[in-house]
């Protein structure tokens, strides 16, 4: 039997190619159900200096990429690879742009009860198929609820600044080790996989330290 091996992934519940990638990872797992991974997810912002009410998604895009067309042809090619992944986003639907600083303290808290890709998967889910707002306390304690973890106690800490920093110094952690995008998986602590990569890529990679661990 591999010998477990860690697998670090630096993501945002608000970026389309996270979710692309976990996508293609879980694929790759769900085929090599006797793979070593253990995986912790980690945060990074991709807006930290959003403010935390979050803005208008519109007047943010336009803000960003210079225009609503410059804005469309900038997520031509995410609508093309989510639809690969067998992926649906609703852009359409969603009118705001979170501050997600409260959902990578959701997706702490969700690890130290070992729920950590639960609440990643629901996350994703919640705001790129429901259009859902990530950063309202209310949203983050129904995904908790829905993972089963205590929504009242997510509530509570919500409203203090639990972790806050936590989660700040380790997103600068990793912009420091040389990280400036997401997803970004490290493989044992040692190899740095970018972008999401397709699962043909994850199965090689699941062989070849399935092989090194065994």
């Amino acid at each position: 039997m591999s010998e477990p091996v860690k697998l670090d992934i630096m993501s945002d519940p608000i970026c389309p190619w996270c979710y692309i990638g976990k996508a293609h990872l879980d694929r790759a797992l769900a085929a090599a159900p006797d793979h070593p991974f253990v995986i912790e997810w980690h945060p990074f912002q991709l807006n930290p200096d959003m403010p935390l009410e979050g803005m208008d998604r519109r007047a943010y895009l336009e803000g960003k990429f210079g225009g609503k067309e410059a804005a469309v042809r900038a997520y031509a090619p995410v609508v093309e690879h989510a639809k690969k992944a067998g992926l649906n986003i609703n852009f359409e639907g969603m009118k705001r742009t979170p501050n997600t600083l409260n959902a990578h303290r959701l997706i702490h808290w969700a690890g130290i009860e070992g729920r950590q890709t639960a609440a990643v998967s629901a996350l994703f889910k919640a705001y790129f198929v429901d259009t859902r707002d990530i950063g309202d306390a209310e949203v983050l304690a129904d995904i908790a609820d829905s993972i089963e973890m205590d929504a009242s106690l997510v509530t509570r800490l919500l409203g203090t600044d639990s972790d806050m920093q936590d989660i700040r110094d380790r997103d600068a952690h990793s912009r420091s080790m040389g990280i400036n995008s997401v997803p970004t998986f490290i493989v044992g602590g040692k190899h740095a996989v970018p972008g999401a990569q397709p699962p043909e890529l994850w199965a090689k990679v699941i062989a070849e330290v399935s092989g090194a661990s065994t």
